[in-house]
């Protein structure tokens, strides 16, 4: 319902459910498909497990905290963007791997993904047209 789940929401699962708030927080915090702080409108996810680590992970990441001007695991402060790494998505073939929106995008060079970023800075963080201009090659890429 709310995105995340504040202080005010663990309050009432814990009262509702007779459960301790800290074992309701232990879960929340636990389990990364929670948050206790909303997540932006785009939200984009950088695997960071070793195959896509050792493919350019780290530099992908580095490149979408200077570009959006965001750090690691937090939500810009217009609630457009949130940038969060992750340890693995599963896609270790296509190292290294970016999630938007929870859609996997592998085998990303920087000047991809310089092109999707600046398009979704473009759009208010509408990721769906910088990715389909990006499959039907309308980006096209500088090699």
């Amino acid at each position: 319902t709310f995105g995340y789940i504040p202080a005010e929401i663990q309050d009432i699962i814990s009262k509702e459910l007779r459960i301790p708030m800290s074992e309701i927080y232990g879960v929340i915090t636990f389990y990364s498909r929670f948050t206790l702080e909303p997540r932006g409108k785009c939200q984009v996810g950088v695997c960071l497990g070793t195959a896509c680590y050792v493919k350019g992970s780290g530099q992908l990441l580095e490149q979408i905290e200077q570009k959006l001007n965001l750090k690691n695991n937090t939500t810009s402060a217009d609630g457009k963007f949130s940038l969060n790494s992750t340890r693995c998505v599963g896609a270790c073939g296509l190292a290294p791997v970016i999630t938007i929106n929870e859609e996997v995008h592998g085998r990303l060079s920087k000047e991809e993904l310089n092109k999707i970023l600046d398009h979704l800075k473009a759009e208010d963080g509408v990721y769906t047209e910088a990715v389909n201009a990006l499959q039907d090659k309308k980006i096209e890429v500088a090699k």
